[in-house]
Order: C-alpha cells, then sequence, then structure tokens
C-alpha cells in the first residue's frame, strides 16, 4: 500500500490534469512508444511553441482526472505509454501538430481526444488537423469582407475612367 506521501502527491497530480483538462478547449491523447529523445525534444518545443500542454502521464491518473473532468469516454484509449497534449485557445494546434508527427513515425498513434468538453474520435481529430490556423482563418474571413469593398472601388475607378479624370460630374436636375 503507498505510503501517505505518495497518495498526497497522485492526488495533486490527478488534480492539476483535471484542472488542465477542464480549462481546455481541446486535447489529444497518444501513444509515445517508439519515438527517440531528439525527436521528442523537437516535437515537444514545436508544441510549446503553439501553445500547447504536453505531458506523459500514467494511465491510472488519467483515467480518475477524465472521470472527474465528465471525459470518461477517453477511458477506453488509456493503455499503453500515453502522452496528453492540452491546449486552452486554439482547437486545432495539438491534432495538426501531433498528427503530422504521426504520419512520419511508424510506432507514434493518435489514440482518442477531445474538444469543447466531448470526446472525439481518431477520424474528427485527423479533420482538424488539416483546418488552417487560425490566423490564415482570420486572413481569409477578412478578404471576404474585403472582395466587395475592393469591387465597388474598382467600379467607381471604372467611372472616373470613363468620364474622364479631371471633368467634372454632370449637375443633377
Amino acid at each position: 500500500m503507498p505510503s501517505e506521501k505518495i497518495l498526497e502527491q497522485k492526488k495533486q497530480i490527478v488534480a492539476e490534469l483535471t484542472e488542465s483538462l477542464n480549462a481546455a478547449c481541446a486535447g489529444v491523447v497518444v501513444e509515445y512508444k517508439g519515438i527517440n529523445v531528439e525527436d521528442d525534444t523537437k516535437l515537444r518545443k514545436e508544441l510549446r511553441e503553439a501553445g500547447v500542454k504536453y505531458s506523459v502521464v500514467k494511465n491510472t491518473l488519467l483515467r480518475r482526472a477524465a472521470d472527474e473532468a465528465n471525459l470518461s469516454e477517453l477511458k477506453d484509449v488509456l493503455v499503453g505509454s500515453t502522452a496528453i497534449a492540452t491546449c486552452e485557445n486554439d482547437h486545432v494546434a495539438a491534432a495538426r501538430i501531433l498528427c503530422k508527427y504521426a504520419d512520419k513515425s511508424k510506432s507514434f498513434e493518435v489514440k482518442s481526444g477531445f474538444l469543447d468538453g466531448k470526446v472525439i474520435g481518431v477520424d474528427m481529430i485527423s479533420s482538424l488537423a488539416k483546418l488552417p490556423s487560425r490566423d490564415v482563418l482570420l486572413a481569409t474571413v477578412c478578404n471576404a469582407f474585403n472582395a466587395p469593398i475592393t469591387s465597388f472601388a474598382r467600379a467607381v475607378q471604372a467611372i472616373v475612367d470613363k468620364n474622364g479624370e479631371g471633368a467634372e460630374a454632370p449637375a443633377e436636375a
């Protein structure tokens, strides 16, 4: 039976994991076996730069935290060597980075995840990974709003060019 000190440490870890799961808008659970130190360092750096928290966790502790965070459907995939990546403000960053790495690796595998408090499967994570970044999406929306204004400005310029640059517009009757 574990000592009281170890039990308290485990309770603290579960509480931190639960808080992280509750605060995150999205998360991805992976099996990280077969990754070497150099690749792991690069992966962690890329995740950190994107604002994603990545940690290796014991399945029993993550299972308890998932129960407390109302994500109990995650328990089915908590076997083997497990790591979890969570992000508080970007829904696709963790999925994009981890799926890209999983595609290159034979043994690194995406197992499951969650999005806005609901557990999602690997297919949904793969779909999320294919979405462009938030900045690209915002730029696309801005261009969509800008297109009608640009068309109007071109039409006005065409009218001005047709009437002559220095000519005054005819007076209204």
